[in-house]
């Protein structure tokens, strides 16, 4: 079964929750409600979360104050933030909220749909990170078991097959999605982040195809996962 990815919605207002609810519910994903910026940094302690929807003018710890305690946080400084804004003070206002460390920057009123077409690209970034782990734990599992893992070579070449196989799934989702982002010229955050996905499946790639037999066995060495 795959597990849902979390969004955390932040905003001081009830009627706000309820309509981003609305808005994404149709991407069956877990939506999370914050009502300040205090509960989202609580919320952010515990659990993982694809993508950050934050509302900048909240009363006490605003949108950018918010934003810049999760920047300076190890676990969640590369969760992607969409600001959302009912008050549009021009240029400056904006350029304060990608310097905050935003991906995108959105005033009310918006359009749903551009609003859940932006939020789902970086749920599907999410998955593949993912199942990116994913592969990365088995097969460093392998390779921590010698070149065989303690069992014999049917059945490690089994697995290896098996790996190989997950493996070229997720290479196959992650290059269609790139593809994707190509064609509707994606924010340039979104791309970046696409392109580090790609770069972490190559390194995995590698260090498989240096587990096969007469290619070097546990000499591979895994990519780190950031």
């Amino acid at each position: 079964m795959v597990q849902k990815a979390k969004i955390l919605l932040v905003d001081d207002r009830p009627e706000n929750l309820l309509a981003l609810e609305a808005i994404l519910s149709a991407l069956d994903q877990t939506l999370v409600r914050a009502s300040s910026g205090e509960e989202a940094l609580k919320a952010l302690l515990t659990d993982d979360f694809a993508v950050i929807l934050l509302d900048v003018q909240m009363p006490g710890m605003d949108g950018f104050e918010t934003a810049s305690h999760i920047k300076r946080r190890e676990r969640t400084r590369d969760i992607p933030i969409i600001f959302l804004t009912a008050i549009n003070h021009g240029p400056h206002h904006t350029f304060r909220g990608y310097a905050a460390g935003a991906v995108d920057y959105i005033s009310k009123p918006f359009d749903p749909w551009v609003l859940r077409a932006k939020v789902s690209v970086f749920v599907e970034l999410y998955m593949k990170n993912c199942q990116l782990r994913e592969q990365a734990s088995l097969l460093r599992l392998q390779l921590e078991g010698g070149p065989t893992g303690g069992v014999d070579g049917k059945e490690a070449a089994g697995l290896l097959a098996e790996l190989s196989a997950r493996l070229a799934a997720v290479e196959e989702q992650a290059e269609a999605l790139t593809k994707q982002l190509g064609e509707d010229s994606a924010d340039p955050a979104v791309v970046a982040t696409a392109a580090h996905l790609e770069r972490k499946l190559t390194g995995l790639r590698r260090a498989l195809d240096a587990l096969e037999p007469g290619t070097g066995g546990g000499a591979a060495v895994l990519p780190a996962q950031t």
